[in-house]
């Protein structure tokens, strides 16, 4: 009877230990099914072209100003630093392929994410929250209109388009940043620049900064319109899901983008191997 009685009183300590991480997996679940549904239906659906010009334009008038804001000390930043270890190697001549190179491929999209998801990306979730619990959402399904169909592809389709093209810009910004630090701060010559970038760059690298733009949009306008459709705890659940939309889109921005960087040098030869 003792050795039931101490079962007993561990199976529900277990349980609870286990709560956190089998809602995790679950949560996990239900976003990836709702990911194929938005990616199956952008390809098989009209695009509904005023809601999405509307998200797109709010989602670039927020997010433009400071991603380009912050690409000037990103580019700074690296071109100083990588400047450093190339006069201490005695390669200074490859400056500004190395500085470029960083800026295009994994500055200027993880920071045009940065200020999609953290700008962006908390209106959507705000915008949907509130949705939710006015019941908006229910009234949809109940007159047959597919949240998912007529919300959350636009959105996520809007965010996709202003990612990449942000990240065009973020791009230009960063290496004109990066170029100013070298040949003023550190006393590079325009023309050591200009030649080593030419030497070493080709154009995969930009194609796979475009790619992650793409990829990284997609999960920011995901991640933001599924906490937005899911909020509990009336208007202070709504603050809640915001809040974990920005930090879930981060923690997958620099795992993507790890996995994404990893794959690409070890499939795409570098210039000149």
């Amino acid at each position: 009877m003792s050795t039931q009685t101490v079962e007993d009183t561990q199976a529900p300590e277990k349980q609870s230990l286990l709560r956190p991480v089998t809602a995790t997996f679950t949560e996990f679940g239900r976003m990836f099914s709702m990911g194929l549904d938005v990616f199956v239906l952008m390809f098989t659906r009209r695009p509904r072209w005023r809601e999405l010009v509307e998200q797109f334009w709010f989602i670039a008038s927020v997010s433009i100003l400071p991603a380009a804001l912050v690409s000037i000390p990103f580019g700074a930043v690296l071109t100083l630093q990588l400047g450093s270890l190339t006069t201490q190697i005695g390669a200074e001549s490859f400056n500004g392929a190395a500085s470029v190179l960083g800026i295009v491929q994994q500055a200027a999209p993880i920071v045009t994410t940065l200020a999609v998801a953290g700008a962006g990306g908390a209106a959507i979730c705000a915008d949907l929250g509130a949705r939710t619990i006015r019941e908006e959402l229910d009234a949809m399904r109940v007159l047959g209109v597919s949240p998912v169909e007529r919300l959350v592809v636009p959105r996520v389709q809007a965010a996709i388009l202003a990612a990449v093209l942000i990240n065009g810009l973020v791009s230009v910004v960063g290496v004109l940043g990066a170029y100013f630090f070298n040949v003023i701060v550190q006393g590079g010559t325009p023309g050591a620049f200009l030649s080593s970038f030419s030497a070493l760059a080709q154009l995969p690298d930009l194609w796979v900064a475009e790619i992650k733009a793409v990829i990284f949009g997609f999960l920011a306008g995901l991640v933001a319109s599924y906490r937005g459709m899911n909020p509990k705890g009336g208007p202070k659940g709504v603050g809640d899901v915001v809040n974990q939309s920005v930090v879930i889109t981060f923690l997958l921005l620099f795992f993507v983008n790890f996995i994404i960087t990893v794959l690409y040098l070890q499939l795409v030869p570098a210039k000149g191997a």
